[in-house]
């Protein structure tokens, strides 16, 4: 397929889409063969205005995704409806061109990304000035030197819409009005931009980022602006509003002079507009250099696009799939920082998956599960640690496509950021409605708060944040040696009595100390600690991660909890990213005093890992994590994933089923993994 012969749906026929279809046009970047409206008239009367005459007019977005002569879809909803749509289009099977800003937050974007990654799509978000030469003439003077050493930035997009009009998207929280996704957007991947061109790169990412703001009548931003620091030293001034004309031009300051951009978003929403920047070095008079456009910024990015899906790729090298969720963690520093929050990011407001659809397990869900005695529910092997979700959108998107493949366990802790991580995981429970089925295991006592008279007030703290009445899982965060165990079984037994929690156990808790406790608990008819929670991983820990923490991955810790068949929840059981090259980590004294795996004997069973990583099919950390899934006692592999994809690929160790002779290899107790 040529760029040409690409055929385009248009799903959201406004404005922006009028200028998007004439850039089509001009750029002969393939063809707008259908329409996706809610309102069909509108679609029709978009079709009539650009003289789209063999295209076809559906009257739902659905249906346009249904339609098998569109190849790309160009999604140009309001701003809280791309993420859906985007990820409906690429799992229809189409190619995927999303209207800035891409999602309305990072969480957002990311599930762009995966769904783009699963499906084997093109996904791209429109910038269109980084598509414009005029770009990359900015990139070549940046790299020329011609303004010495870059050290500052200021660049502007600002207008004025007038009186606040309760009608208009713009001021409408409800479809994320206001200025910073509207305009200031492309301010901030403008400041990106330059900043990685520095770098000899497409876009870097701000190491910091400090801003303020103005929070109108309807708590939309009127007008904000930010200082965003790169490494490097690089500094960049960004400005936005929505009720103030700005100068809107972008002047970039180094040692030897500046250089002006007078239309650094290039005006040209239906034609052609040169390149031009303006150079004023110390000294000399000042110099223009300009590159001409062939068409509008539109016509550019939907070239881009067309060349990119028609070469068989994913991405396209103006806005990688990297690129736009970078801008998407910027963009969301510089509302944390104002404090603008929607209503559709807020717990109340995100009641459906990001799709759109309630929450279900997906048929073709792969998870396995695992039972501990004392409690009624399956629960998953795969346990979500909830303490790496920064706000209640990533946790939704993480928590949904968690439970959609099959998961029903959540591990959080009283001391997780602060009480956040428990709201999150309470409040996307009970907006699910999943309580019944999901396993909430909670931790309390982490040092300095281990004392059994302190367990009541953590235990009961933990449930308000939670919003709920019992825990199914309690753990001891952390051991206090100086106190007797049966002190703490005490404490723990009258919770459970309570209702307050289900079955107990310690986490970095030592199997003497809870041999120690169950003895004391057989002793006196109290409930014994049914589960503990250390790390167990393929390499074994040589030092400790945090302060207090242990492992049970030595063989005589192995049989201990085979003997007495006690449920572990293994942290870190991945080894914190030990598995993931060959040579992931360093062989220098510096790297290795400070990484809690790396020994000699965990270089070799990590190289054992990649061996029959290959034999299986799947990866190293799929293969660490069955061998701490397949022990010969109830054994569970917490995951703490970031991003989507980490679970996703965390899921294949699952179904992989080590023989006994390689589990022995790979703990270099065979010297042979067999046949």
């Amino acid at each position: 397929m040529q760029a040409n012969e690409l055929k385009w749906g248009v799903l959201g026929p406004g404005t922006i889409a009028k200028a998007f279809a004439q850039g089509v046009a001009a750029a002969d970047a393939g063809k707008i063969v259908a329409l996706g409206a809610r309102n069909a008239d509108k679609a029709k009367a978009f079709a009539d205005e650009l003289g789209l005459t063999d295209v076809t007019i559906h009257g739902s977005y659905e249906a346009l995704l249904a339609d098998d002569a569109v190849q790309a879809v160009y999604v140009a909803t309001p701003h809280p409806l791309h993420a859906r749509w985007a990820i409906a289009a690429a799992e229809a099977g189409k190619h995927v061109f999303v209207e800035k800003p891409a999602g309305l937050n990072e969480p957002q974007v990311m599930a762009i990304v995966e769904a783009a990654r699963v499906n084997g799509v093109f996904f791209m978000e429109a910038f269109k000035d980084r598509c414009h030469p005029q770009n990359a003439k900015l990139a070549e003077l940046l790299n020329s030197g011609v303004i010495g050493e870059v050290r500052t930035m200021a660049t502007s997009f600002g207008f004025d819409a007038g009186e606040v009009d309760l009608g208009s998207r713009l001021f409408d929280p409800k479809l994320a009005g206001g200025a910073i996704l509207d305009v200031g957007c492309y301010c901030v991947q403008h400041a990106r931009f330059v900043a990685g061109a520095l770098q000899g790169r497409s876009f870097a990412d701000p190491v910091a980022v400090r801003g303020a703001g103005h929070l109108g009548q309807t708590g939309v931003d009127e007008w904000a602006s930010a200082v965003l620091k790169f490494d490097g030293g690089f500094v960049a001034e960004v400005a936005t509003a929505v009720r103030a004309n700005l100068l809107n031009q972008t002047r970039i300051d180094g040692s030897e002079g500046h250089l002006v951009l007078e239309d650094p978003w290039v005006g040209d929403w239906f034609g052609p507009v040169d390149a031009k920047i303006d150079v004023f070095r110390k000294g000399e008079e000042p110099e223009t250099y300009a590159r001409k456009a062939d068409y509008s910024g539109f016509g550019y990015e939907a070239l881009a696009a067309a060349t990119a899906i028609a070469a068989g790729q994913t991405q396209c090298a103006f806005m990688t799939w990297e690129d736009s969720i970078g801008q998407a963690v910027a963009l969301d520093a510089w509302r944390k920082q104002i404090g603008l929050t929607y209503p559709n990011e807020t717990p109340e407001g995100i009641t459906t998956t990001i799709r759109g659809t309630s929450l279900s397990k997906s048929p073709d869900a792969s998870m396995t599960y695992g039972k501990i005695e004392g409690l009624d529910k399956p629960i998953a092997k795969l346990i979500m640690g909830c303490d790496n979700q920064p706000s209640y959108p990533h946790a939704a998107v993480m928590f949904d496509d968690y439970w959609q493949r099959g998961g029903n366990a959540f591990d959080t802790a009283f001391i997780y950021g602060g009480g956040q991580q428990e709201r999150q995981v309470g409040a996307w429970i009970r907006s699910r409605g999943v309580r019944n089925e999901a396993v909430v295991i909670s931790k309390g006592c982490h040092t300095p708060f281990n004392f059994p008279s302190l367990v009541d007030w953590q235990v009961n703290g933990s449930l308000e944040r939670l919003g709920l009445d019992h825990a199914d899982v309690y753990l001891l965060h952390r051991d206090n040696p100086d106190v007797p165990a049966g002190e703490f079984i005490d404490a723990l037994h009258e919770q459970a009595e309570a209702g307050r929690i289900g079955v107990y156990g310690g986490s970095n808790w030592s199997l003497e100390r809870i041999a120690e406790a169950n003895a004391y608990a057989e002793k006196y008819g109290k409930r014994k600690m049914a589960c503990a929670s250390n790390n167990v991983s393929l390499a074994r820990m040589v030092r400790p991660v945090w302060d207090g923490c242990i492992h049970a991955s030595d063989p005589a810790s192995i049989q201990f909890l085979a003997d007495h068949q006690l449920a572990n929840f293994a942290w870190s059981s991945q080894a914190r990213g030990y598995f993931v090259s060959p040579d992931a980590v360093e062989l220098q004294d510096e790297w290795t005093a400070k990484d809690p795996f790396d020994s000699p004997d965990n270089r070799q069973r990590r190289l054992r890992a990649f061996e029959l990583a290959e034999k299986h099919g799947v990866t190293a950390i799929n293969i660490a994590a069955a061998y701490v899934l397949q022990q010969p006692f109830p054994s569970f592999a917490l995951i703490g994933p970031r991003r989507l994809m980490e679970t996703v690929t965390s899921v294949p160790a699952l179904s992989i089923q080590l023989t006994a002779q390689e589990h022995a290899y790979l703990d270099l107790r065979a010297d042979t993994p067999g046949n």
